[in-house]
Parts: structure tokens; C-alpha cells; sequence
């Protein structure tokens, strides 16, 4: 099969084409498929996109991105057997783009999401295009797709109002390539609880915070914030690291701990749990907010813990302070929930049938 991949962002910057397809496009050419990919932005637009200011830089960068896709679908699209969307063709607007495949070209669309995108999630850096984002076409697009790829079964569920053959397609971990890694609980050193994300989902951890007050009150630990922007936290015991791609893993594996709080609405609920995966492939027990797909990757006392009050991120925060046989117990059990159920060896099958017929 030919397969046009259409993306928002540039290959390899962004982690949900990262961890949603990128990392199986070696697997489609061992079994015989051809791709291509196209994304909307180039990398000097990527590279102000989340800066302030640039007010024209952007503009002109986003014009570049329609002048490409127009010149796609009309010279290109033709030559490929499936079309790929991850998310949208283009970043605003109504889904012209995915018509003109769909109804004029009539090319089969796989339509990929994993985020709950038909819900309005304005934040300061978006706050400009926000009433022309369109977040209605995610119906439309539903309709028109030959299948939909779900990351979690919360947004299957809203696909399939609008088509059948919605599935569930996990974002999943390269256990195998890259996290490849098991932390080692026993080595002593400086207890190190972290969480890592974008700018747009910092704002969870406020929730954790007067608990992490309290322990550093009590403990010698670090909590450590990996992120594209530093968090303004009244915390003694915070380390703002960086993100970079380079060292990603390295840097995780500095955890002990890895939290995933989130606030209990429409938006998080079509979360897809990557932060714990990302945890638990390293073999780091993550303490999760009961929202969305957490609940059906992390459970409770098993293989992480899943926190509802301050309370209860409190005590389990303590126990696995204080016990690094627990800290290993649970993350040995971390690290075999991702390899049988979220990994890219066990999914492969799985990614692979969404290119038939």
C-alpha cells in the first residue's frame, strides 16, 4: 500500500505523531508498505510557534502551510491507496481539505485523534486562533473517514456516533528502541518524584502541590518538572530540567516516581494516560488522578496508585518515599503492563489493520 501521512507538525517533534505512528513507519516498510509524510507547519514555523510575539512570522508560516496542502491534494493525493490524518489537515478553518479527499478524490481516510479535539481547550497560547479552530469538523471528518483510530475507548465512543468502524489504536511505548530502560530502585541517592508534559498541561500539577509542601517538610526529595517551560510552583523541593529529545530517557530515568494529576473533565477525559506509560515503561510506579484512560492502565497497589483526595496522594507519596522494595515491586509490575498491553510490539498487529480493507 502507498500511504500519505497529512500531520500537523514537523516528523519527530511532536510526541503524539511520535507515539502515535511515527514509531511504526519502519514496520510498514518491513511489511511492504510505502508512506510519505506531509506536515502542515515547517520546521522555522514549529520553531516560533509556542514563542511570544512573531505575530507575522506565524501568520506568514501558516499560509505556507495552506499554500502546501492545497498543492497536495490537488497534485498528489491521487497516487497514494490510503490517507492518513492525524488530528486535522490544516490548524484552522472548516475540514475543506479532508473533503476534497474524501468526496472529490474519494481516497479512504484513516482519521487519528487522541485527544478529545471536537472540545474547545483555549489556553493563553492559542487564545488568538481559538474562534477559528472549527471544532466541529472533528463530526464531519468522522463521517467521512473509512476508519477512525481512537487512542483510548472515551474517544471511540464519540467516533462511533458518526462511524462504525471507529476503533481503539493506543499511543504506545517502543520498549524494544527507546524505552529500553529500567530504573533501578536500589541505588541510593536523592529521591527524585517527577512529572513531565507540555506548558498547555502544567496547570494539573497545582493540585498536588500543597501535598508535595507538606512532605518536604518531612523528606529529602526532589520534585522534578521536565517540561518546554519552566512552572511557577511555591515549592523548595522543585528542579525545573528542559525538555529535550536527546537526553529524554536519560532524563526520566532520574525518577523514582512519576505523577500524572489531572482535573476530572470532558477534555481530560479523553486523555490516553501517555505521562504514567511513560512512567511505567521504565519501570517507575505512577500515582494517577482517576480520570480517562488512567484507571485502565494504572492499578491501584498493583502497579502504581490511583489518587483521588489529598489524602490519598499523601499516604501513597509516603509509602514509596520511604520503601524502595515497594518503589521496585511496583514498577517491575509498571514495566509488564506496558510490554503486554501498551507497547509498540504488542499493538503492531493491531496499527497494521487499520490499512486494510
Amino acid at each position: 500500500m502507498r500511504i500519505l501521512f497529512i500531520i500537523p507538525y514537523p516528523p519527530g517533534k511532536a510526541p503524539s505523531q511520535r507515539f502515535r505512528f511515527e514509531q511504526y513507519l519502519d514496520l510498514l516498510t518491513e511489511h511492504g508498505h510505502q508512506y510519505q509524510l506531509a506536515p502542515f507547519l515547517d520546521d522555522a514555523t514549529w520553531a516560533i510557534l509556542y514563542k511570544p510575539g512573531l505575530a507575522v512570522q506565524k501568520a506568514v508560516g501558516i499560509l505556507r502551510g495552506f499554500l502546501r496542502r492545497l498543492l497536495l491534494v490537488l497534485t498528489a493525493v491521487g497516487k497514494y491507496d490510503f490517507v492518513f490524518i492525524h488530528r486535522e489537515a490544516a490548524p484552522i478553518g472548516p475540514p475543506v481539505f479532508e473533503w476534497m479527499i474524501a468526496k472529490l478524490l474519494r481516497k479512504p481516510i484513516i482519521y487519528d485523534f487522541d485527544d478529545a479535539i471536537w472540545i474547545p481547550n483555549t489556553s493563553e497560547a492559542n487564545k488568538i486562533v481559538a474562534g477559528v479552530k472549527w471544532h466541529h469538523k472533528v463530526d464531519s471528518i468522522c463521517r467521512w473517514a473509512y476508519k477512525v483510530s481512537c487512542g483510548n475507548s472515551y474517544l471511540r465512543n464519540y467516533a462511533a456516533q458518526f462511524n462504525p468502524r471507529a476503533v481503539v489504536n493506543p499511543t504506545t511505548i517502543d520498549t524494544e528502541h527507546l524505552h529500553n530502560q529500567v530504573r533501578d530502585q536500589a541505588v541510593p541517592g536523592p529521591l527524585v518524584i517527577g512529572w513531565t508534559g507540555t506548558h498547555s498541561t502544567l496547570k494539573y500539577i497545582e493540585q498536588v502541590v500543597p501535598v508535595l509542601a507538606e512532605l518536604e517538610q518531612r523528606y529529602d526529595f526532589e520534585f522534578r518538572v521536565i517540561s518546554n517551560q519552566p512552572p511557577e510552583l511555591p515549592l523548595r523541593s522543585l528542579r525545573y530540567q528542559a525538555w529535550r529529545k536527546d537526553t529524554e530517557i536519560a532524563d526520566l530515568l532520574q525518577f523514582h516516581v512519576g505523577l500524572m494529576p489531572l482535573e476530572d473533565d470532558p477534555w481530560a477525559k479523553g486523555k490516553c494516560a501517555f505521562k504514567a506509560l511513560q512512567y511505567m515503561a521504565l519501570g517507575e510506579p505512577a500515582l494517577v488522578s482517576p480520570v480517562g484512560m488512567n484507571t485502565e492502565v494504572v492499578e491501584d497497589g498493583v502497579n502504581g496508585y490511583v489518587c483521588t483526595t489529598p489524602e490519598e496522594w499523601r499516604s501513597a507519596l509516603e509509602r514509596l518515599l520511604q520503601n524502595p522494595g515497594l518503589r521496585q515491586t511496583l514498577g517491575k509490575a509498571a514495566r509488564a503492563t506496558v510490554v503486554d498491553r501498551y507497547s509498540v510490539v504488542s499493538n503492531t498487529q493491531n496499527f497494521l489493520n487499520l490499512f486494510t480493507r
